[in-house]
């Protein structure tokens, strides 16, 4: 096999994910952040709808603190926990930049809703292994309201669209060693 091969594998098993908390603070340049969404439209879609819409805060305790506030406002007092609404308000402390990724669905409906969503994820694991080769801590999270009505609400986004998660991007000084739970001869099957 040939070096690009090696290359693109030495990435791929070395992307992990690190939480927010694990960063440090350090900022990633607007311009690295963009080269990253440009990764993103590479992406393997069908007919060419490009369904990934991404809303990008240079600033994360924006998204975080709106992200709180949601949280608070459309939890139940009796269910509400205040460490959770913490958690949700300080996510952002040690991050640099917060990516929401979103499946907006396009006007052909013969394409199945779940080929916009696989193209979404697609171009949202372009993001990550490109945070990768630069570097650049990532988390994909799909926790809190991420996935809630009122978030969806929040971003004013139509009723097909999907938020996919939200992709918290910074630098971190320790990463967490991979593992992986199980051998690929046990999830293939040759014929």
């Amino acid at each position: 096999m040939n070096d690009q091969f090696h290359t693109i594998s030495d990435i791929l098993k070395s992307r992990r994910s690190v939480k927010p908390f694990m960063m440090n603070g350090g900022n990633i340049p607007d311009a690295q952040v963009q080269a990253l969404l440009e990764l993103a439209t590479w992406a393997p879609t069908h007919a060419l709808t490009q369904p990934w819409r991404f809303i990008v805060y240079g600033n994360p305790s924006n998204f975080c603190h709106q992200h709180a506030d949601l949280y608070k406002s459309n939890t139940p007092e009796s269910d509400f926990i205040q460490g959770s609404y913490d958690n949700f308000y300080h996510q952002g402390d040690k991050v640099s930049h917060v990516i929401v990724a979103v499946m907006q669905r396009g006007n052909l409906p013969k394409i199945p809703v779940f080929e916009e969503v696989a193209a979404a994820a697609a171009a949202i694991q372009n993001i990550l292994i490109g945070a990768t080769a630069l570097n650049i801590a990532s988390f994909w999270s799909t926790g809190g309201m991420i996935l809630k009505t009122a978030m969806h609400s929040f971003f004013n986004l139509q009723s097909e669209d999907q938020i996919m998660g939200v992709i918290y991007l910074g630098y971190a000084d320790e990463y967490p060693k991979g593992v992986r739970r199980a051998p690929v001869s046990e999830k293939v099957e040759w014929l």
